[in-house]
């Protein structure tokens, strides 16, 4: 039976078998494989048992579906492919061990027997690795900006004319009626005796 294992630390060696027809792969749980990662879509793909086919298709993920580092929409999974979904990758495994490579064709005698060699795991050269985060490096530098990230006089601060023009209101407002006061005043006390 057909396998998906995921390869990324902290859930390495976690599968899921593919025993139904229709699989469902994403970050809710109502897939039938879920994958809680932020880069997973909530509905990411769609895997497909079709006789020995097993098909792969993206349901418009936002961070794609790639088979051995090149986005596809749909497409047929072989054993040993790396899939990714986001920044997820997974391994497709059938259960059957990987067969050597055939013997040389000639009248060549076989080599003679020697020590048995032990069984070497086929080295992937396609896995990306993906880094996260800051280097200490650029830690250190402190407040350097990258080039390009120069400060625009378009982007200047703006003043704000509303208070300015609140101020200026308030200030008349309040010389208006001191001066209206001091009117009232001195016509009171100049008033008939």
């Amino acid at each position: 039976m057909a396998k998906l294992v995921i390869l990324n630390q902290g859930m390495t060696g976690r599968t899921f078998d593919l025993n139904v027809e229709r699989n469902t792969v994403g970050r809710v749980e109502d897939n039938t494989f879920q994958i809680a990662d932020a880069s997973v879509s909530s509905h990411h793909a769609e895997i497909l048992l079709r006789g020995s086919d097993i098909v792969i298709k993206d349901l418009n993920s936002t961070n794609g579906t790639f088979l051995n580092n090149e986005k596809v929409s749909e497409v047929v999974l072989r054993p040993g492919q790396t899939l990714r979904f986001g920044q997820v990758e997974l391994r497709i495994d059938d259960g059957k061990p990987v067969s050597p490579p055939p013997a040389p064709v000639g009248g060549s005698a076989p080599a003679p027997a020697s020590a048995p060699t032990p069984a070497r795991r086929p080295v992937d050269s396609t896995t990306l690795v993906i880094p996260r985060g800051v280097s200490l490096s650029d830690l250190e530098q402190g407040g350097t900006r990258p080039p390009g990230f120069d400060t625009n006089t378009a982007f200047s601060k703006k003043t704000n004319k509303v208070n300015r023009y609140f101020i200026i209101i308030g200030v008349v407002v309040f010389i208006v009626i001191v001066v209206l006061i001091i009117i009232n005043f001195t016509a009171v006390s100049s008033g008939p005796k």
